[in-house]
């Protein structure tokens, strides 16, 4: 089962190149980020022609998250639904739409755009960690129901200076914090791994290349997003890839997708033989 992110800079400009890659591509599921668009102006029409449900969570020209799925879905989930320390601050993050969840086939399939931040003296960076927090609090409610996750999106965070093509440069700086490698290493607490680097060990691997300053055509880029998946899918994972060629477009989005190959049949057979796992779809 192909699993995509793509954060997509406006679902309306890029529409038809979003479309043209799912013919090529076929992803059973794509998560989208930055969609741009409130949810009754979402062109919902020619995914479906192509065999997707479609569930957004957007807003007008800022953030948005949307699912699109060939499989059925179930329990969606807009924001941090559910989460007992987030419940207490839900004003707080109610004014930008940056999470969905739902469960497809027997996985939790957790859709985010992670806070920039702006710089690390921000009100917007001190957002940016409380948001991170908050979903590390969502990740611990869904491990206590024993869910199988695969977690996904634009994190706005390199990992490690593997990460960045000029690691000196922006050392300590936004999205290569000490600060911000540790909101995100407080997410993922060792029970979810990245799927990328599973096969890939070395640097010179981007996802995302600025507008400004030629820096796609120089190869001047970050890996910032992500497909995170719980330790116990690792033996099903068969690829884990990033496709740039979408980079090359006309007006092409600043991001490009990165998608996961999972033997799900493998996992519906193996894990709920065992009734000890067992959990809620």
């Amino acid at each position: 089962m192909l699993i995509a992110t793509w954060n997509v800079n406006s679902i309306r400009t890029r529409l038809s190149q979003i479309v043209d890659w799912i013919n090529q591509v076929n992803p059973d599921i794509l998560c989208l980020q930055e969609t741009k668009v409130m949810d009754d102006s979402f062109p919902v029409e020619p995914f479906e022609k192509l065999g997707y449900s479609v569930e957004m969570y957007g807003q007008k020209s800022y953030n948005g998250v949307a699912i699109l799925s060939k499989i059925k879905v179930e329990n969606v989930k807009k924001g941090f639904n559910g989460c007992r320390e987030y419940d207490q601050n839900i004003e707080f993050f109610l004014d930008q739409k940056r999470l969905i969840s739902a469960d497809i086939n027997g996985i939790k399939i957790i859709n985010v755009y992670v806070p920039n931040g702006s710089s690390l003296d921000s009100d917007k960076f001190e957002y940016k960690i409380n948001w991170l927090n908050s979903l590390a609090s969502f990740l611990d409610e869904q491990e206590k129901k024993g869910a199988l996750i695969c977690l996904m999106g634009d994190f706005n965070v390199a990992p490690s200076n593997l990460d960045i093509h000029d690691p000196k440069k922006y050392e300590g700086g936004i999205m290569a914090s000490e600060i911000e490698r540790n909101a995100l290493n407080n997410v993922l607490k060792e029970r979810l791994i990245d799927s990328f680097r599973i096969f890939e060990k070395n640097t010179g691997h981007w996802s995302w290349w600025d507008y400004r300053n030629n820096a796609y055509e120089l190869n001047k880029g970050w890996r910032i997003d992500h497909i995170y998946i719980s330790k116990e899918l690792s033996s099903k994972l068969k690829s884990c890839v990033i496709d740039s060629s979408p980079r090359e477009n006309l007006r092409p989005s600043d991001h490009a997708p990165v998608m996961i190959d999972l033997n799900l049949n493998e996992i519906n057979e193996d894990f709920f033989e065992d009734e000890d796992n067992f959990f809620e779809i």
